[in-house]
């Protein structure tokens, strides 16, 4: 226009160039479009060729094709016809009259996207969204001419039922499905043939946004799609207002009958690792997984964030490893996999700081190093130099505890001995052992870890954590684990993460329920019906709860938190993922035998009396206690610290700590450790006798906040009765039956009864319940 208000022309040949190009293109085009469709094109999708089952055959997760996808072929003369009339309305109100394109959509599009510069309406018919599943294309303008072309091609080849055929046999439908058949399967647990009004205007519905708009990450938006589709059905005359107003009424998923997979989230992580190795197996592949457990567990992972969601618990995972093949029998890795948002986040696999959870490996690899159970440690006050910045741990409660055995410390889970020992043992050398462990999320190096390594103050997955325990049960020996019954996905090599008796002690250390006391108070959920070494571990703020359980049988490892990070309400790792983790390992030992843990005196331990303060050997003025020692690592020397007039002499480091405890109290919270040995076991042991090794004399105990009040009990145990010789409990002057003590405040005379033989102890209980 401006050029001719200048009084400029165009020349005529420009135009007759223009018209030209223009002529030839629409020439080629149409050629292009009646050439006939390219062979295959229109072949139905390979049959489905891989089926997930459990270990006794039951399926898990099946009719997965090799690209991942959910499918089923329905002819359409089989479909139910609401299902045509649902899409048609929904996605191409004017299929039946167009040629593959829509003359009037496609120009409101192009003038929205010219006016947007980019694609923000497509106007895509269905012959064009078939073409885009046969043939993908960019999504650009060039690509959606080619599409626009392809449905032109489609319509000049097909009846409007084969383009329709094709369409809803090949259409995505949100959750890996494709196609209406396996959609119909998994929302409604029926089939394409038989549909309701509102299932076929639901499946047509969130066609559009298939990952948004599916029933199982947003119901209410598949409720809305499903709304517009029976609208627009009740516009075309296919349905009557009864007929909308009743399936309006229909919930978008029958939660009774639909279809799906079962453990998904490990089916899921199995497919993902069968499609990183780049195998496309075919037919069944078994796994070890036990679906009554694994359905069990999610029960009670569930029963957990319910319980606990006044606490601000949101979200729990477990994971259950066969300690012999290493085989998966159980993986949760949320408590619903189909919650909005978040359902499928696996935290089996997401790596978070597990606390305490590590420092038994970090005492493993001392024990193979010269130290022994018995060995003090001091939990003082102490300042450390981590890469020029100083660092003062500090335990959980906030107290220090003064000269501490290494059985105490790792059970009781105090920081303060453990960031000792590291700094002792270094941190490259912890780490070394972490990563032989199985820890590979540990991917930093030394220095970015720091001694807070040895309080878990790196990130690794609760699968790891399982496995690596599963080492320990396996007499430090560490393997992979195994995703199939077979050995498509086994793999991998041994690796020596400590001794076995270095493990042994570990187990006997995590399994002794008196020397949690001091950390713990008294009986906690860490105890069982069957030989058992448990473990907890509480990252910062209160973020992330975990705990593991380890029997001769199976490994158990539970997590529970918040996805997001929110800090939960003061729940530690004994009070949150305990109760979760001992009602997990009933279960488990319900269906699995826990078998036996290797212990000490398999691996040529020998028990020798000790001097529970110090854990030199005992002298004659000394409390005592019996500690296994591995061969060559008994104490030579003689306790020095107690004398004959009742004193104590500490040595110089503790000094400053002596000054502001009580120490009698202090030396009461120790662990009664194992049973005297009888009688010629060893010359330094103890001489035989009746008496009361759990409670000992002088136990204080504490109640934990958190802590179930079914657990505030401890076990009442003696040594020295003959075995046919029924031992009789008295506390306060009452008999008590069975032999646990319910707990309640003040100080308590125990006394224990077998026949002639007696003993007697008085304790004291603190706090309230």
């Amino acid at each position: 226009m401006r050029s001719l208000r200048a009084g400029r022309r165009i020349p005529r040949r420009l135009f007759v160039l223009s018209g030209s190009a223009a002529l030839a293109t629409g020439v080629l085009a149409a050629l292009w479009v009646v050439r006939p469709l390219p062979p295959r094109l229109l072949d139905q999708p390979p049959a489905p060729t891989l089926r997930l089952l459990d270990r006794s055959g039951a399926p898990l997760r099946t009719t997965r094709t090799p690209d991942g996808a959910l499918h089923q072929w329905v002819p359409l003369a089989e479909m139910d016809p609401a299902l045509l009339v649902a899409f048609v309305a929904a996605e191409d109100r004017r299929f039946y009259t167009h040629h593959g394109v829509d003359p009037r959509a496609l120009g409101r599009a192009l003038l929205a996207d010219v006016r947007a510069g980019r694609i923000v309406s497509g106007a895509s018919t269905i012959p064009m969204q078939l073409a885009r599943l046969l043939r993908p294309l960019p999504r650009s303008l060039p690509g959606k001419l080619a599409q626009a072309l392809w449905a032109l091609r489609l319509d000049a080849h097909l009846s409007k039922q084969a383009i329709l055929e094709q369409y809803l046999n090949r259409v995505p439908l949100g959750q890996g499905v494709v196609g209406v058949e396996q959609a119909a399967a998994l929302y409604f647990g029926a089939s394409a043939r038989a549909l309701s009004a509102g299932q076929a205007a639901l499946l047509a519905g969130i066609a559009g946004a298939p990952s948004r708009d599916n029933p199982l990450v947003s119901p209410g938006r598949a409720r809305a799609r499903r709304a517009l589709v029976l609208a627009r059905m009740r516009r075309a005359g296919a349905v009557s207002a009864v007929e909308v107003r009743s399936a309006g009424l229909e919930p978008v998923r029958n939660t009774s009958q639909a279809g799906g997979f079962f453990a998904p989230h490990y089916t899921a992580a199995l497919l993902a690792r069968l499609e990183a190795s780049g195998r496309s197996p075919a037919g069944d592949l078994r796994t070890p997984l036990d679906l009554p457990l694994q359905e069990a567990l999610e029960a009670e992972v569930r029963h957990t964030v319910e319980t606990m969601r006044r606490s601000g618990v949101r979200h729990a995972a477990a994971v259950v490893l066969d300690n012999a093949t290493g085989g998966i029998l159980a993986w949760v890795g949320s408590p619903d996999f189909f919650a909005p948002g978040s359902g499928q986040v696996d935290m089996v696999i997401s790596a978070r700081q597990p606390g305490s959870a590590l420092k038994p490996f970090l005492y493993g690899m001392a024990f193979d190093r010269g130290y022994t159970p018995a060995t003090v440690l001091p939990d003082v006050a102490a300042v450390y130099q981590t890469g020029g910045i100083p660092y003062a741990p500090r335990n959980y409660d906030r107290r220090y505890h003064g000269p501490v055995r290494a059985r105490e410390a790792l059970a009781s889970s105090f920081n303060v001995p453990a960031v000792e020992l590291a700094s002792r043992l270094g941190v490259a050398e912890l780490l070394a052992t972490l990563r032989r462990a199985g820890f590979s999320s540990l991917g930093r190096d030394p220095q970015h870890y720091g001694l807070g390594l040895a309080l878990g103050n790196g990130d690794i997955t609760l699968l790891e954590l399982a496995n690596g325990y599963r080492a320990i049960a396996n007499g430090g020996a560490w393997r992979p684990v195994r995703w199939l019954a077979g050995d498509l996905v086994r793999g991998g090599e041994e690796r020596r993460v400590m001794s076995a008796g270095a493990a042994a002690l570990v187990l006997d250390i995590l399994a002794d329920p008196v020397a949690r006391i001091p950390g713990f108070g008294p009986v906690t959920p860490l105890e069982f019906p069957f030989p058992a070494a448990a473990k907890t571990g509480t990252s910062r703020h209160f973020t992330d709860n975990w705990a593991v359980a380890v029997t001769g049988g199976f490994t158990l490892a539970v997590w529970v938190g918040n996805f997001d990070g929110r800090p939960m309400e003061g729940v530690s790792g004994v009070a949150g993922a305990g109760p979760l983790l001992h009602r997990a390992a009933l279960l488990t030992a319900a269906r699995h035998r826990p078998g036996v843990l290797p212990t000490p005196e398999q691996l040529g331990a020998r028990p020798f009396a000790i001097c529970r303060l110090s854990g030199l050997r005992a002298g004659a003025h000394c409390p005592i206690s019996t500690e296994w020692f591995l061969p060559g690592t008994a104490p030579a020397l003689l306790c020095d610290w107690h004398d004959a007039a009742g004193g104590v002499t500490l040595p110089a480091q503790y000094a400053d700590w002596a000054g502001q405890a009580r120490l009698a109290a202090v030396t009461g919270e120790r662990s009664a450790a194992r049973p005297v040995p009888a009688a010629g076991a060893d010359t330094a042991s103890v001489s035989a006798g009746f008496r009361i090794t759990s409670p000992a004399a002088g136990d204080v105990f504490r109640f934990v906040p958190g802590v179930p009040a079914d657990y505030t009990t401890i076990g009442l145990r003696a040594a020295g009765a003959p075995r046919s010789m029924r031992i009789r409990w008295i506390v306060d002057g009452r008999p008590v039956p069975g032999s646990r003590l319910a707990l309640v405040p003040g100080r308590h005379r125990v006394r224990a009864e077998a026949g002639s033989l007696t003993d007697e102890v008085v304790i004291e209980v603190i706090g309230q319940p």
